[in-house]
């Protein structure tokens, strides 16, 4: 006989009938055994399904920083050609932004950096900004009357992030 199944025939009186209130007694108690079991089991498949779906996460996470990691190296080839390309667009005249052509190329620059933004990838905030070593690479350190001490007050190369680590630091100047 199993150990879940309840013995009828201990609970039989002295006249041959059942004792019912033993019975019921020892069904509550059975019940009750159960209840707990039930709730320990459910508990267990609670904690293991969180701690499941917590594995999931974290292992997308991994997945989606490794893809970025991997383009990282490509990315940091194409940001050099990148802010060529800003630069030689910076010295467009107002009166040459109106040619069909110069629109066409401002159009590729535009999709240049909605593809980086794709990708994870934005640009380091640079002049106005506290110096911050982490992001930044001080080239110089000069006096300058309009910004307060330890602020960028130039921008010499941009900088990028992807996502939030640094893939390029921004070259500045830096007040004194």
């Amino acid at each position: 006989m199993n150990e879940d199944e309840i013995q009828f025939d201990e609970n039989i009186d002295e006249d041959g009938g059942h004792d019912e209130g033993a019975l019921i007694k020892k069904l509550r108690a059975k019940i009750k055994e159960l209840e707990e079991k039930n709730q320990e089991y459910l508990t267990g498949w609670q904690r293991a399904k969180a701690d499941y779906l917590n594995l999931k996460k974290e292992e997308d996470k991994m997945a989606k920083e490794t893809v970025a990691w991997a383009n990282a190296s490509i990315m940091s080839e194409i940001l050099p050609v990148y802010n060529h390309f800003k630069l030689a667009m910076s010295h467009v005249s107002e009166d040459q932004k109106k040619e069909s052509w110069v629109q066409g190329v401002m159009m590729i620059q535009k999709q240049f950096a909605e593809f980086l933004k794709r990708y994870g990838i934005s640009e380091i905030k640079t002049v106005g900004e506290k110096f911050d070593p982490n992001l930044h690479e001080a080239l110089t350190h000069e006096e300058h009357e309009n910004f307060e001490p330890d602020v960028i007050f130039e921008e010499v190369s941009p900088g990028y992030l992807l996502e939030d680590k640094v893939l390029m630091p921004a070259k500045v100047k830096v007040t004194k």
